[in-house]
């Protein structure tokens, strides 16, 4: 689930933006299909990345203690500079390949990229002077966010560009592609189980009053055979017998789609994914018989798709089983998936904790820098949120790897190591 500071998270809203525009847009779309519906995951598509008025397509869309839904990049510098100090490592296994290539795949607003820069240049200068830093993303909005959060950092040497992947040549990239808090965001097919039966959930529009435009839902068969594939893929049953009619849920066909674009670019190097998700045998468990579908508006999130169209985010969990195993037919192997609270610890977020306490420890430095944004107070909260595992810490963290060497191989990466014991 995306992350709200704002207690009142199940409350509706008191103010209703205007979304008639994309709704029209959405409903000529309807129209001109056939059956006069589209897919769940075309209705999702449209309503965060429509390119003019869609969620993550605008300027508007806010991330942060004031906006919808907040990161971890939002509670201080200190987990882009745990992560770099994780791609530091990476370059060092791969024997100092330059360039050495990050591409961030939905960057935010940039602050990720930013923390990463910055540590690199200060703690790993040639690590940074052998950098190339490529960010791939859809939202234009976003894009003139980071670019300008970024044009802050003025770092010399700064290799930094924005593309799209068929920017990218096939097995071009040595290095590290990374996201956080991005297969979430990947429009997701929706079905139920009726009579026995996998249905798909479509989208179409109901009868207008007015100039209002309101959507329904329908069900029917499969828009794809990819859909009852995905769970003989994944290894789940859903005519066992366990799954009750009405049973509701996702598939991410997009994120499968996704992994095999990002696995034909990378030659030599690794695949971070930091989300929330589960095993699929976590994911579909038949108590779980809505889905994980939710929306975020103004830090209170519900479950309609169908409120604020282009004004509110929509997310679905991961389904890590899925990316593992669409990995392997890809030419990514599993390294290691553990929780983020976990993977922060072994990079050294306990030592930052510890030093939170002391006085004259090397670290002091910046601390007392720290104390002109926070109070220690606050960011030893901040930093406890990271590692929480009902919250920040419980997001998987899952590390493939693509060309290496029998060598470079039995090398243990620093956040997969067990944190030792304080």
């Amino acid at each position: 689930m995306r992350n709200s500071f704002d207690s009142r998270q199940n409350s509706q809203p008191s103010s209703v933006p205007d979304d008639q525009v994309l709704r029209r847009l959405i409903a000529t779309s309807i129209a001109a299909a056939p059956n006069q519906r589209i897919t769940f995951a075309e209705y999702m598509d449209l309503a965060l990345y429509q390119p003019q008025y869609g969620y993550y397509a605008t300027g508007s869309v806010n991330i942060g203690s004031e906006g919808d839904f907040f990161t971890s990049p939002h509670l201080g510098s200190d987990f882009g500079e745990l992560l770099a100090e994780q791609f530091a490592q990476m370059w060092e296994i791969l024997e100092q390949p330059a360039p050495f290539t990050l591409i961030e795949m939905g960057a935010g607003q940039g602050l990720l990229a930013a923390d990463i820069l910055s540590y690199l240049h200060r703690w790993h200068p040639q690590c940074f002077k052998a950098l190339e830093y490529l960010i791939v993303e859809r939202a234009a909005g976003l894009i003139a966010q980071q670019q300008q959060q970024l044009e802050k950092l003025r770092l010399q040497p700064l290799s930094v560009r924005w593309c799209s992947w068929d920017e990218i040549p096939e097995n071009s990239i040595t290095g590290c592609c990374f996201s956080n808090e991005l297969v979430d965001a990947l429009p997701v097919h929706q079905f139920v189980l009726e009579a026995g039966q996998l249905k798909e959930i479509y989208v179409t529009t109901a009868d207008a009053t007015g100039e209002e435009i309101r959507f329904v839902e329908v069900t029917d068969t499969p828009s794809t055979p990819r859909l009852q594939e995905y769970f003989n893929f994944v290894g789940i049953d859903l005519m066992s017998g366990a799954y009750p009619d009405g049973y509701r849920s996702e598939v991410n066909l997009a994120a499968l789609d996704w992994l095999n674009t990002v696995a034909k670019r990378l030659q030599r190097g690794f695949l971070l994914t930091i989300d929330y998700g589960y095993p699929a045998t976590r994911y579909y468990l038949p108590s779980r018989h809505q889905g994980t579908l939710q929306c975020y508006y103004r830090h209170q999130h519900h479950d309609d798709p169908y409120l604020y169209v282009g004004h509110q985010d929509i997310t679905a969990h991961v389904d890590f089983t899925a990316l593992e195993r669409q990995g392997e037919l890809c030419d990514l192997h599993r390294v290691g998936f553990t929780q983020q609270g976990l993977f922060l610890m072994a990079l050294g977020l306990g030592d930052r904790i510890t030093a939170l306490s002391r006085v004259n420890d090397p670290q002091g430095q910046a601390i007392a820098e720290a104390r002109d944004v926070m109070t220690i107070m606050q960011r030893r909260q901040a930093l406890h949120q990271l590692m929480n595992p009902m919250g920040l810490g419980g997001f998987g963290v899952l590390i493939q790897c693509k060309g290496l060497t029998t060598q470079e191989r039995q090398h243990s990466l620093k956040g997969l190591s067990v944190p030792p014991l304080s």
